[in-house]
């Protein structure tokens, strides 16, 4: 079975920085890409970025400059590291991956469990 496990959230005063891992586990061919996502209390889930199988990464505009996708694919890993954090940035953060399973088979999509990022002002 496929499981997206993330890690790296808390609590953080603005300014500071975090880092969220998502790692991909179970027998898979390939990740597609991976997106994190974020949702604030009341708000809908908003994309926060993206990174595709090549490696380019695409953001939104209210993180351009502070945020990072990198990924590890050696260990079916990305992250997202947070600097310059804001108060704004604070919601509940969701990785989110495209997955291939075999070279023959359609890719599905899979969300990890959610990590809470908190910043303090």
């Amino acid at each position: 079975q496929v499981q997206l496990v993330e890690s790296g959230g808390g609590l953080v005063q603005a300014g500071g920085s975090l880092r969220l891992s998502c790692a991909v586990s179970g027998n898979i061919f390939r990740i597609n890409h991976m997106a994190w996502y974020r949702q604030a209390p009341g708000k809908q889930r908003e994309l926060v970025g993206k990174i595709t199988s090549a490696g380019s990464t695409n953001y939104a505009d209210s993180v351009k400059g502070r945020f990072t996708i990198s990924r590890d694919n050696a260990k079916n890993t990305r992250y997202l590291q947070m600097n310059s954090l804001k108060p704004e940035d604070t919601a509940v953060y969701y990785c989110n991956a495209d997955v291939q399973l075999t070279q023959y088979s359609n890719s599905d999509d899979y969300w990890g469990q959610g990590t809470q990022v908190t910043v303090s002002s």
